[in-house]
């Protein structure tokens, strides 16, 4: 049987607890084999992400990014994706799933898992930065992680959004503020999640105070990237994985290539950081965990979805 999960089933099961500890348990498993492919017609990119994850199972994600669609009238969603689960021993295909929907919780889930290997427990406040479609998940996965967080500072280059943003967002138990200028407020947070569209650094490492923690999202493209020179020379990076970041983001891509950092100042990934072999090692240390996505993620995420649809009582 082929179990299909529509937008609105995976809302039903869906919790952050479950798929950050979903990601936490596979990447106790051996490294998943993955490949990629890029395709880009000016702005828009068709991505086709495929990975096998033994002992979960084999996927494949395809998935459009158009980002003036947020520009139309009717706005459109900036992604539109679908995911394929396949058996990992019989190759059968065994789920189809709405891969916009599941974007939204693996990559949110992806920041919340690198979030708690590295940001400090005590951390107080969370400074978001960009108000898109990704803010209010990621602000509600990291504090999943991170339940002690008690003010949350939203930033956006255009106010209204981040207006917008923290009136969706008045239900949580948090004192949220929107505020004008990003650099002080970067001095002011814990935790900092940039989740913009940027292919220019819009975060700069001389505001960092020290110990906060840096999750980077946004850039996906070889053109494109979040955080200065600065930030990756004052921190300490860590990747969700080496295969999806290095050669193919910019974000980590321009500072190699310009000699600011080397390879080998990438300490580790989520395999390593799960295990306890690499992570925080002092109060005062900056910590950056860049946010690559891929298929074995979606992989991981459809998976536990799946098995929660079924435990819920669905039959399909």
């Amino acid at each position: 049987m082929v179990v299909s999960l529509t937008a609105q089933d995976i809302r039903k099961v869906a919790t952050w607890p479950l798929l950050v500890e979903a990601l936490r348990n596979a990447h106790r498993r051996p490294p998943a084999d993955i490949g990629d492919t890029f395709v880009h017609s000016g702005p828009n990119t068709m991505l086709v992400r495929s990975a096998y994850v033994d002992g979960v199972a084999a996927g494949v994600k395809a998935a459009t990014v158009v980002p003036a669609n947020t520009r139309r009238t009717p706005a459109l969603p900036s992604i539109h994706a679908q995911v394929m689960l396949f058996d990992a021993d019989t190759g059968e295909l065994t789920a189809l799933a709405d891969g916009t929907e599941i974007t939204g919780w693996k990559t949110a889930a992806d920041s919340a898992l690198g979030c708690d290997c590295l940001a400090r427990k005590d951390a107080k406040t969370l400074l978001m930065v960009g108000a898109g479609a990704m803010a209010r998940p990621l602000i509600e996965a990291h504090l999943s992680v991170r339940p002690g967080i008690e003010q949350i500072l939203l930033w956006n280059r255009t106010r209204g959004k981040a207006d917008e943003l923290s009136t969706d967002l008045a239900h949580l138990n948090c004192t949220i503020t929107v505020v004008e200028e990003m650099d002080q407020a970067a001095g002011q947070a814990d935790i900092i999640s940039c989740a913009t569209m940027s292919a220019q650094p819009v975060l700069h490492g001389a505001n960092l105070s020290p110990g906060t923690h840096v999750d980077l999202v946004g850039a996906f493209k070889a053109d494109m990237r979040e955080a200065d020179d600065v930030v990756l020379q004052r921190g300490s990076i860590y990747v969700d994985s080496f295969a999806t970041t290095i050669d193919h983001i910019g974000e980590l891509m321009i500072p190699i290539a310009s000699g600011a950092i080397s390879r080998d100042d990438v300490l580790g990934d989520l395999h390593a950081l799960v295990s306890g072999e690499a992570g925080r090692r002092t109060d005062d240390e900056i910590t950056i965990f860049k946010n690559g996505g891929g298929a074995h993620l979606d992989v991981m995420i459809t998976a536990a979805l799946v098995d929660a649809h079924m435990k819920s009582g669905a039959t399909g």
